[in-house]
């Protein structure tokens, strides 16, 4: 058993700080402005919507150091362990200037009131120090999570462009300061499991996926949070409690991404921007549909193992991996069991995980060379929103009829689900309109959808079954669908 230590240790800004009084529900927005008044980062939305609450957190990546923007306002104090947290306050230029991307917004006109702008100049700020010069689209991408009421985009993607006139990315605060940073974060890790509190105030941090089993072994009751992007919303909009809390985000021994043999096997804690190269790289459909999950802040912070493990009906990931035929490692104590994802999901609110039992892992089977994928999620808005109808498509097709096919739904049924019967009917079919068109009468026998306030069953069921003659069109070039971007229509 490792060592305990009873509090938690991380760096704002350039101040070591060591805090025992917390709960595990404390949100890093709240310690800001009301222990430290730190109130430049502000709260908008508290749900990690729109970015006023936006900060960096600076963690250590392998022999590296690596600096993301969050959303303050759903992020837990208590998972700041071992990270450097740096807030608007932070920010300065040389002589007593402003930061280049502060005077870059002033000098664009890219404020109005104000309230949104320390949020974006964050957001900025960390897009500038990985890429000094970046392209239109890279900002609007980096500021999908960042939500402007009054000034209008513009001349903020102006200003973005143009921080680099105001100084060198690689001489600002936080790249000067890289090395002690890092040896200061090491110096932090010192092997020690955290606990804290007890009952409905009790935290534990595991120092590994072995003292993670070990402590959900001991507390099988346990609410595990990695990344807190949906239960970070239970504390700040319904108020619930949610202790104990084992938080996980932090765990590199969750993080590791792995192809071997046609599989590809994906720690439970890697994020949606660490998964997102890979998957992007080896099944294409995967990066477009990472880009549009939640802002850029969420995608830093939310985890693939938690997309899952929370068993939500909409959730963005499950369609796709139960068509790609992907399998998840469940793990308690020292004993593991792999299962198809597809049965992972029993009933709403309800998974097939026993108490005391984590994900440890998802494995995704690449698709064949030739078999056709994709992946196509409808939303009110297209940036930052919660699905409405999502339609994942794995279709392989031989000597011109569909050898086999595997098809799922988000926001169709009360669970991520397969659509059974649409398979069976295109299966042993030639690989035609007319076949894809008789496939789309038999969606009602596999989905009764609902309606509410992102849709209306109707609506649902027509975009689920005009989505699969989409991906038809798509597979076959014929009247092949466009995905106009801003910079498209331009």
């Amino acid at each position: 058993m490792p060592t305990i230590r009873s509090t938690i240790r991380f760096l704002l800004n350039d101040e070591a700080v060591e805090i025992s009084d917390l709960k595990p529900d404390e949100t890093l927005l709240d310690w800001l402005r009301l222990r430290r008044s730190l109130r430049g980062t502000k709260e908008g939305c508290a749900e990690g919507d729109c970015g006023a609450c936006t900060v960096l957190v600076g963690r250590l990546a392998g022999d590296g150091l690596v600096y993301e923007s969050v959303n303050a306002c759903i992020r837990f104090l208590a998972s700041l362990d071992g990270c450097h947290v740096v807030t608007v306050e932070h920010l300065k230029g040389q002589n007593g200037r402003l930061h280049p991307v502060q005077q870059a917004m002033v000098d664009f006109h890219g404020s109005q009131c104000g309230f949104c702008t320390p949020g974006f100049v964050m957001s900025l700020y960390g897009l500038w120090m990985r890429e000094p010069w970046p392209s239109e689209a890279a900002i609007e991408k980096a500021l999908q999570g960042n939500l402007c009421r009054c000034t209008g985009y513009d001349a903020i993607v102006k200003a973005a462009k143009a921080i680099s006139e105001y100084g060198v990315a690689a001489d600002s605060e936080l790249a000067a300061e890289r090395g002690r940073i890092s040896d200061a974060l090491w110096e932090m890790r010192d092997g020690s499991r955290v606990e804290i509190g007890a009952g409905k105030d009790r935290l534990v941090i595991p120092v590994s996926a072995d003292d993670l089993a070990e402590i959900l072994d001991a507390e099988p009751g346990a609410r595990i949070v990695a990344g807190s992007t949906d239960v970070g919303l239970w504390v700040t909009k319904f108020m619930r409690d949610i202790a104990p809390v084992v938080f996980v985000g932090h765990l590199d021994d969750l993080k590791g991404i792995e192809e071997t043999d046609g599989m590809l096997t994906i720690g439970a804690g890697v994020t949606y921007t660490q998964a997102r190269e890979t998957l992007a790289a080896r099944i294409p459909a995967f990066g477009p549909l990472i880009d549009r999950i939640g802002g850029e802040q969420v995608r830093n912070m939310g985890t693939i193992g938690g997309n899952i493990a929370n068993g939500s009906p909409i959730g963005d990931t499950p369609p796709p991996l139960i068509a790609l035929g992907a399998s998840i490692t469940l793990r308690k104590g020292g004993a593991r069991r792999t299962i198809p994802l597809e049965t992972f999901f029993v009933a709403y609110g309800k998974q097939d995980r026993q108490a005391g039992e984590f994900v440890e892992a998802v494995h995704v089977p690449l698709p064949k060379a030739g078999a056709h994928f994709g992946v196509h999620k409808v939303t009110k808005r297209r940036d930052e929103d919660i699905t409405a109808t999502l339609g994942a498509f794995h279709v392989e097709v031989e000597g011109g009829r569909v050898a086999s096919a595997r098809i799922a739904y988000g926001g169709m049924a009360a669970t991520p689900k397969r659509a059974s019967a649409v398979e069976a009917a295109l299966v042993g079919q030639e690989w035609s309109v007319a076949t894809v068109e008789a496939a789309m009468a038999e969606y009602p026998k596999d989905f009764t959808p609902l309606s509410d306030m992102r849709a209306s069953a109707d609506y649902r069921m027509t975009v689920a079954k005009n989505l699969l003659l989409r991906f038809y069109f798509e597979t076959t070039g014929t009247k092949k669908p466009i995905t106009v971007t801003r910079e498209r229509a331009a």
